[in-house]
């Protein structure tokens, strides 16, 4: 399964550098340019990201310079991209076509949770897929999970020929009781299934910690908060990929050096990481990874993340009270427009209660 694969570190691709709304083709060439010379080759997207500008990017920038051979690709099957059985198949075209490919490397099961899973089972997604397997127009079948560790054992007992299971796995969620990043990673081992991290950093927050936070990271030695965030993830033996949304060069060459020079956790690393945990957790931050999928969902495009980054920063003790009103206030007609619905809250893995915060943060301006 990863013979093709070079190296432990994918190129996360839902952030990518930007210019006036989008991708910086220039800068993006550059960074993978940089990637494949350093030893990577493992791409990952999805229909979504970046409202669609992803794929379309990766096909322009690495596609269109690369031969197949050069990379690794892993796509996904995005449950609410689709209504019906009869969606799938032209969706999955849809995405060969635009990213440009005749295959793709990885496809997984896109954010699958209880309401993903009984659609895929409703759609028989499970069957069309395994038979674009068998066709040859996808290698590697696969799944990304965002539920309780009980319900990943049920899917992973239920499909048994999923390859490699993609979990959030960072040294903040890791005994959090609903995102349950090492139980379920239990579980994936369990099955005798291989890792794939997402939000190592959890969506940039185990880079901006606060300043308490920050001083106790400190213990562990040179490199950057991102680098400390990037080690844990890398340090768990069934994991052989940790993807990192890269938007600059700074962040790639950063993360290239961290995964070329990797040191195994020792038991006082562990205790500092766990130190850390609890000051975040008293800080009592919003815990968003900026993934935007309930910006993806909501009627009244409401950009959810961005007036949540700018609230943290405030709860971490950042920036004060006046200026955080201040920074919100722009948004402020945007957050009126919330009509409630809860779709937001329904696409979210983090079972953030997006209504009750958006409320608060009302109220507060």
């Amino acid at each position: 399964m990863l013979e093709k694969i070079k190296g432990n570190l994918g190129f996360g691709c839902m952030r990518l550098p930007m210019a006036d709304g989008e991708v910086d083709k220039a800068e993006f060439c550059r960074m993978i340019d940089a990637f494949i010379e350093s030893g990577f080759n493992y791409f990952d997207t999805a229909h979504g990201y970046i409202e669609g500008k992803s794929e379309r990017a990766l096909r322009e920038c690495l596609v269109d310079r690369y031969d197949r051979e050069a990379y690794v690709l892993a796509d996904k099957l995005s449950y609410w991209c689709f209504e019906s059985e009869e969606d799938i198949l032209p969706f999955f075209e849809k995405q060969l076509e635009i990213c440009g490919v005749d295959y793709f490397d990885y496809y997984l099961f896109h954010c699958l949770n209880r309401e993903g899973y009984a659609k895929h089972l409703r759609c028989n997604s499970f069957e069309i897929i395994k038979k674009l397997k068998e066709e040859g127009k996808i290698k590697h079948i696969a799944m990304s999970f965002h539920d309780t560790a009980d319900f990943l054992d049920k899917i992973l007992t239920e499909q048994p020929y999923m390859e490699a299971v993609q979990l959030q796995f960072n040294y903040l969620d890791y005994d959090d009781p609903t995102v349950q990043s090492k139980a379920c990673y239990d579980v994936a081992v369990k099955h005798g299934k291989k890792v794939i991290v997402m939000e190592p950093v959890k969506g940039g927050a185990l880079a901006n910690l606060p300043e308490k936070a920050a001083l106790e990271l400190s213990k562990l030695g040179d490199g950057s908060q991102a680098s400390h965030a990037i080690r844990f993830a890398m340090s768990y033996p069934e994991v052989f990929m940790v993807l990192s949304g890269m938007g600059s060069m700074d962040m790639m060459r950063d993360n290239i050096s961290t995964s070329k020079k990797l040191k195994p956790l020792t038991s006082k690393d562990e205790e500092i990481y766990a130190r850390i945990r609890e000051i975040i957790r008293e800080v009592r931050q919003i815990p968003c990874t900026k993934c935007n999928y309930c910006a993806e969902v909501c009627p009244s495009k409401i950009p959810i993340s961005e007036i949540f980054e700018i609230y943290n920063g405030f709860l971490g003790a950042s920036i004060s009270r006046g200026e955080v009103k201040e920074r919100l206030l722009p948004y402020a007609e945007k957050i009126d427009k919330c009509v409630k619905c809860g779709r937001c809250e329904g696409n979210c893995p983090q079972s953030i209660e997006i209504r009750e915060k958006l409320e608060k943060i009302r109220k507060m301006l």
